[in-house]
């Protein structure tokens, strides 16, 4: 496949996974403002915090080596190998759920009864449904390998609603079955998942399009486990390769979920606090999570694609540098230029936002201030998540090991940091530490990056310095709306709430307008891709 024609089929993807992570976080949003009406801050505490953490590790944990590992390099292999591979995260999956199923029942603090129910019932739900959901992953890296962009938006808003329509249904008739709600909802999310997925490819494979289209898959039979006679039963090299992203994404999964590790292992906050960070954690990383990783999973794919991993710049074909260069550096920018937005305006924003969202209940205490700080943290997220995809994209076995090393001494540092900061300064202290662990994690990519091209005339980095003209439209509109904020809001009624509303919207179309005359190559690209 030619490189422009991975753009473009790239680009793609990742709107279409923007537009579902929009459905997904909007409907949690609404979710979480919903149940907040109806069940105790502590339930959606031990939900959102501890046994969302459970299913999020074995999931990762299993999978998320096998998904880097087998998404590098061209579709053009052995798949019954690749398949044969996949198929062997189902039983680390198994193991890692027995084993952190007894270390969340028997080694962490198990929450009161009478105030969270059913507890037990909760934890091996939630460790069944990341089984379940590890059923589906064949299936799911062949599609995403063949860039089926339809089939994800489908199978993925099919299981959300499935999941929100059963939760709010559970949640007003029977409010006091508490954690079974979560549980069957859960449950109900992954089968249809897993389910949408497998009834696709029971109907594309052997269909015209299919064999139009050269699939290397033509039974449903080949999706299993196979023998290959006189072969090896996997790809050594995508065997090795899945070992050495193992290493790094159990370090990984540690900094990703650090501050929930902190919470659930060193009780530093109660099951309340947990439940109220959670909240506004997900308040925050509305954005992040709806524009940043689609970007991050998708262009991953198509660097992947168009270099060649473990090669240098020299050996690699020159129009395909190019093209790859061009688009970091446009990734760059476009990623920067919405942190920066988020940043500017979320600090003046951030205590209007909880009031309407959760009432007193959020805007007073720490909510504000955890939601500011949030702000800067998504700008930290942004930069990381792309310089990020294009290291691991292009990174040798050999240069992935030792970062393993890297993000060890990194992963000791950040709970350390961590477990201080939030003696010191309560749930702000997580985001601060989290600031300081991308911060580093983005240096060491910026440093990959140079050095990657530093033989060749492109200089992608260039894309993290925006326009002086329009950096200083950033700091006039937060100076503006910082002071709108101390005049009109919160407590001084609907009418001045919307002045500083109006405030916020005159300074936010002066920076988009300055931005489309400032930054003309982005909006091109955008406009084009």
């Amino acid at each position: 496949m030619a490189a422009q024609d991975v753009l473009s089929q790239t680009t793609r993807l990742a709107s279409s996974s923007a537009l579902l992570q929009v459905l997904f976080r909007l409907v949690t949003f609404g979710l979480n403002a919903f149940t907040l009406r109806y069940l105790s801050r502590e339930l959606i505490g031990v939900v959102n915090v501890r046994l969302t953490l459970l299913y999020s590790t074995v999931v990762f944990l299993a999978r998320e080596a096998f998904r880097r590992a087998c998404l590098s390099g061209s579709t053009k292999r052995n798949w019954t190998k690749t398949i044969n591979l996949l198929w062997l995260t189902v039983p680390l999956g198994v193991f890692w759920s027995i084993f952190l199923g007894l270390v969340w029942l028997h080694l962490l603090e198990v929450p009161d009864p009478s105030v969270v129910p059913h507890y037990q019932a909760g934890v091996v739900a939630f460790g069944l449904s990341a089984i379940i959901e590890l059923l589906g992953e064949p299936f799911w890296v062949l599609a995403q390998a063949h860039l089926f962009v339809r089939l994800k938006v489908i199978a993925e808003s099919l299981s959300v609603v499935s999941k929100c329509i059963l939760t709010v249904i559970l949640v007003v008739l029977y409010p006091q079955w508490g954690l079974y709600i979560f549980s069957l909802s859960q449950l109900l999310y992954v089968s249809v998942l897993v389910m949408s997925y497998v009834i696709y490819f029971v109907m594309f494979l052997g269909s015209p399009e299919a064999t139009k289209k050269s699939f290397p898959v033509a039974r449903m039979k080949a999706l299993l486990p196979n023998l290959v006679e006189d072969e090896t039963f996997v790809n050594w090299k995508e065997a090795r390769l899945t070992w050495s992203f193992f290493k790094q994404s159990f370090l990984k999964q540690i900094l990703t979920e650090g501050e929930r590790y902190v919470m659930t292992f060193l009780n530093v906050l109660n099951f309340g606090d947990q439940g109220v960070y959670d909240i506004v954690n997900n308040l925050g990383s509305l954005v992040a999570r709806f524009i940043f990783l689609p970007i991050e999973e998708s262009f991953y794919v198509f660097f992947a694609k168009v270099l060649e991993r473990g090669k240098n710049v020299k050996d690699q074909k020159q129009d395909d540098v190019a093209m790859a260069a061009n688009v970091l550096e446009l990734l760059l920018k476009l990623v920067l230029l919405i942190g920066l937005t988020i940043t500017v305006f979320g600090y003046a924003y951030s205590q209007l936002a909880l009031d309407i969202y959760g009432g007193s209940m959020l805007s007073s205490g720490t909510g504000p201030d955890l939601l500011r700080c949030y702000s800067l943290y998504v700008l930290f997220l942004a930069i990381n998540g792309v310089t990020e995809c294009f290291t691991f994209a292009l990174m040798c076995k050999e240069e992935v090991d030792r970062y393993n090393f890297v993000m060890l001494a990194l992963s000791f540092t950040f709970l350390c940091i961590s477990y201080f900061l939030t003696h010191w300064y309560g749930s702000v202290g997580f985001i601060l530490a989290n600031c300081f662990n991308m911060g580093i994690r983005i240096a060491h990519s910026i440093h990959y990056i140079y050095d990657y091209f530093k033989d060749s005339t492109y200089r992608p980095l260039t894309g993290l310095l925006p326009s002086p003209f329009l950096v200083l439209v950033y700091v006039i509109s937060g100076v503006i709306t910082g002071f709108s904020e101390v005049f009109f809001c919160c407590d001084k009624g609907w009418m001045a709430r919307l002045l500083h509303i109006s405030v916020g919207a005159l300074c936010f179309a002066a920076t988009i307008v300055t931005m489309f005359c400032t930054e003309t190559k982005l909006i091109h690209f955008v406009r084009s891709q």
